[in-house]
């Protein structure tokens, strides 16, 4: 798994960021404050952050050939060891800025959130999954920049043969397909699993935009101590516990990993397994942190993730938590006004809960056939 240097000594980083004509630019900075908390998370001190706006970035190296250049003096100055970008590098705008800084680290978003889950995974099928999405990764970052000399074949053999680029990704490629078998074996295990265990009660799944609250919102109703940090992607691994709504009313309750804006597609197709989940619930809990400033994009990039992983048809309930920040009122009215549906509460003092649960046995009551059956009650 790709890590940073020395996990012992703190790497300086500086932000770059290359803002379009049609981005709004409040959109801009809210993703670049975003792309340092990344970097604080995985343990990199930023220090200094420099952006460009263009119609569309470099080809070459994302930057202009004088931002480049500004670039290298900030680093410089800042004595920092990685560039980070808040944009998606390709592989030839990666390469070229390597030679273009050449000893300092170049990283996008994507790579420092592979980093992250490379931390943070703890299961055997997180880790498969993330070492999966690292290595398709590290195919899509080898750029070619001339035409590669080729070795022939014997006698006999026809075609130009391979190229060192070629020999070069064979070992990758044949580890990915072993990563991907050990992921279905692991899948098919757990519908194995899930099959045999008859269903006796609706599952709920929490999902939502990374640090909102989930996993406290998941110990709170059901009594559980899953981990909790004030940092983004605390939760990789899929955690289920019971939680009773009423005396006779009980449900699961799944916590899954966090959603951010410019989810790499390579993590949502290595993980598709883990956010299967969400799919296969009755009922989903989209929980959003209210006291953001731009609340409204978190809850678009949560209905975005849920259709890229066909989960848009799922029954939900929108959850504002931390709605007892000081700084949630002005947020929480403009949301409460957009969706008035939507149920305010505090996972930490309890605020809400309450009707948060009545909510739940309603909702249940109308989709999940459990609860709809005469039944139900006698056996919950």
């Amino acid at each position: 798994m790709m890590k940073l240097h020395d996990t012992k000594k703190v790497e300086s980083v500086v932000l770059a960021q290359v803002v379009l004509s049609q981005q709004d630019p409040a959109e801009a900075a809210d993703s670049l404050q975003e792309l340092g908390r990344l970097a604080d998370t995985a343990g990199l001190e930023v220090q200094g952050q420099i952006t460009q706006q263009r119609e569309k970035p470099d080809g070459g190296t994302c930057f202009g050939k004088g931002k480049v250049e500004h670039l290298k003096a900030l680093v410089e100055e800042s004595r920092s060891n990685i560039v980070l970008f808040d944009n998606v590098l390709s592989s030839i705008q990666a390469y070229n800025l390597t030679k273009e800084l050449p000893g300092i680290r170049i990283m996008d978003r994507t790579e420092v959130i592979l980093e992250i889950f490379a931390r943070r995974a703890r299961s055997a099928e997180a880790q498969l999954q993330v070492e999966l999405a690292q290595l398709e990764f590290q195919l899509s970052r080898i750029p070619v920049t001339q035409e590669q000399q080729r070795f022939k074949g014997g006698i006999g053999m026809k075609g130009p043969g391979e190229s060192h680029l070629q020999l070069r990704n064979a070992p990758i490629r044949r580890r990915i397909g072993e990563l991907r078998k050990k992921i279905e074996e692991i899948q098919s295990r757990q519908q194995q699993a899930q099959r045999k265990d008859k269903r006796e009660m609706p599952v709920v799944s929490l999902v939502g935009y990374t640090n909102a609250g989930k996993s406290t919102l998941l110990n709170t109703l059901s009594g559980a101590d899953a981990y909790v940090d004030d940092r983004l992607f605390a939760t990789l691994d899929t955690k289920t516990r019971k939680v009773w709504l009423s005396q006779t009313r009980q449900l699961m309750l799944t916590d899954t990993v966090g959603f951010i804006r410019n989810l790499p597609h390579g993590l949502v197709a290595s993980f598709k397994s883990t956010l299967a989940v969400a799919g296969q619930a009755d009922l989903l809990l989209i929980v959003v942190d209210a006291s953001y400033p731009r609340v409204d994009d978190h809850i678009e990039v949560c209905y975005q993730t849920l259709r890229e992983i066909g989960a848009q048809a799922v029954p939900h309930i929108l959850v504002l938590n931390k709605c007892d920040s000081g700084t949630a009122d002005t947020s929480l009215l403009h949301v409460t006004e957009r969706y008035p549906q939507a149920i305010p509460v505090s996972a930490k003092t309890g605020y809400g809960l309450e009707t948060l649960k009545r909510t739940l046995i309603q909702e249940l009551q109308k989709c999940c056939t459990l609860w709809q059956l005469p039944s139900a009650t006698s056996r919950i």
